[in-house]
């Protein structure tokens, strides 16, 4: 095989791998994905964000989509969050957590305060049988990864399928809440 060749093969196989954890991902809107949307929507707060690593990008942007839509919503890194960055959460907001493995160290340090401020929890994660699905109150799941990358390694595919959930999780409670294009370009003055 040339090298035009292998580019274009190892493109097209990232394609349809991230392409079949979408099509897998269609099974998580279920009732518990509405209940999530709203306990989300009926908060009296904001919605916090939180991730670390790829999963932080994600969130971020996740973040930016909900608080563009009317819902009002903010990052916060894990990491920093053991560092003084809880101090940014308050009752009133719900914790919408992103961890593929759903055991990464610096989310599961957060779980106990979490708990302890009455903060409700939504989890997206791979892996439903994880110390963060357990603790949430709900577990919106990513179908277990067909690994995209070509080394196995860089999370592709489980990113893809954060990604694509949590912008039919903001495009359901903006329906919801009737947020119209008028709001919207309130919102996009630019």
């Amino acid at each position: 095989m040339n090298v035009k060749e292998g580019i274009k093969q190892t493109a097209i196989g990232v394609l349809e791998a991230e392409a079949e954890v979408l099509g897998a991902l269609v099974a998580s809107v279920d009732a518990n994905f509405i209940d999530a949307v709203n306990l989300a929507h009926g908060c009296s707060g904001r919605v916090a964000l939180i991730g670390v690593g790829k999963s932080g990008h994600i969130s971020r942007k996740i973040a930016s989509t909900l608080a563009s839509t009317g819902t009002p919503a903010f990052f916060v890194n894990a990491a920093e969050a053991s560092h003084g960055d809880m101090g940014m959460l308050a009752r009133g907001d719900v914790a919408l957590i992103l961890s593929n493995s759903g055991e990464t160290k610096e989310v599961l340090l957060l779980l106990p305060i979490l708990g302890q401020m009455n903060i409700p929890v939504i989890a997206i994660t791979g892996n439903p049988d994880s110390s963060l699905a357990v603790f949430s109150n709900y577990n919106l799941p990513v179908p277990k990864e067909e690994v995209a990358c070509p080394l196995g390694l860089a999370p592709m595919s489980s990113t893809t399928a954060m990604l694509a959930l949590g912008d039919a999780f903001a495009a359901a409670i903006f329906e919801k809440r009737g947020f119209s294009k008028e709001q919207f370009a309130r919102s996009h003055p630019g």
